[in-house]
């Protein structure tokens, strides 16, 4: 009998407890889920990467940095050998020379025929002043049209030779000119501030034209790609507030915004993690830190940091504690 008591006993606690939990779980559920404000997504630090290659097949003859080193736009970064083009300026630099002394001869053979025309014209109108008096007969008459139908063609000749040397003397300048800019092409600048990320060749090196010398970061246009799913994409607007946060320096929260959000979704690459399946389709946003802190903190900036990149849904939501802005010192 007491063991039928306590088997009730237990029967009942059993029944009891499920209640508890049934309601616990209810009252759980029932609960408004509250909104999400934050997503986050994982992956690298990245800066724009640009090359810095030659114009023209040739020789290097310096390579003025190293990888590492930082440099300034406009700063001359690669010397390339110049000795073929430069003989080929100085020898285009003589033929202007040439082209003009070809026009001064032009402009005297012009000077001569007009004058031998001039004095043609005079002849034949003595001759038909003559002619016409019966004093001259037509067959001198004729020399002397003759005469002066030969000075005009030989004044139009002149003429054409100066155009000639003229139109030499321009096409002379215009390959000086273009040998100059070849020249100051085969010496290569940093087009912006950065740093060098590699350096693919070396002096004494043969290069094909379009041949790639060093690669530079872009130290203003750096950014994390992160891959969050359909559900929050469409909520990021372009130029949302965001934070980065790296695994080097996990106390501070870096100032960014969302720069963009790709318009198709696409698989994620291995490469990056997420917390969601690898499987599952992602839209790849792009969120950037602010130039100007870049530039405030150059040296410490590097590509190739893992972290974490956090995006504002709700512009009037507050940030987490652990996410509110804070500068590196």
């Amino acid at each position: 009998m007491a063991q039928q008591e306590r088997k009730s006993w237990f029967i009942a606690g059993g029944l009891l407890a499920v209640l508890v939990a049934g309601g616990a779980g209810w009252w759980w559920y029932a609960q408004p889920t509250p909104p999400v404000t934050v997503v986050s997504g994982n992956g690298r630090l990245e800066a724009q990467a640009i090359d810095v290659a030659t114009k023209f097949s040739g020789r290097i003859a310096e390579v003025l940095v190293k990888e590492g080193d930082l440099v300034e736009a406009g700063q001359v970064l690669v010397r390339m050998d110049t000795t073929s083009l430069t003989a080929q300026l100085r020898q285009a630099q003589a033929q202007v020379e040439m082209a003009k002394k070809q026009r001064l001869s032009a402009e005297a053979l012009i000077a001569q025929r007009r004058s031998e025309e001039l004095l043609a014209d005079r002849d034949l109108s003595r001759a038909r002043t003559l002619y016409a008096n019966a004093n001259l007969p037509l067959k001198e008459l004729d020399r002397a049209q003759t005469s002066m139908r030969t000075a005009t063609a030989s004044r139009a000749q002149a003429e054409a030779q100066r155009a000639q040397a003229e139109a030499s003397i321009q096409a002379a300048i215009a390959e000086t000119q273009r040998l100059k800019a070849d020249v100051d092409e085969s010496v290569l600048r940093s087009p912006l501030g950065g740093r060098i990320l590699y350096r693919l060749a070396e002096p004494s090196e043969v290069l094909p034209a379009g041949g790639k010398v060093l690669t530079l970061l872009d130290l203003t246009d750096v950014y994390m790609t992160i891959f969050l799913s359909e559900t929050v994409a469409g909520r990021i607007a372009i130029g949302a507030d965001a934070r980065i946060v790296l695994d080097a320096v996990p106390d501070y929260a870096i100032p960014a915004h969302v720069r963009f959000v790709a318009a198709e979704a696409q698989f994620t690459p291995k490469e990056v993690e997420t917390r969601n399946e690898r499987e599952k389709l992602m839209f790849r946003v792009k969120v950037q830190i602010d130039p100007q802190l870049l530039k405030a903190h150059e040296p410490q900036v590097k590509s190739g940091l893992p972290g974490v990149a956090y995006v504002r849904l709700d512009p009037q939501a507050e940030w987490p504690d652990h996410l509110l802005a804070k500068r590196a010192p």
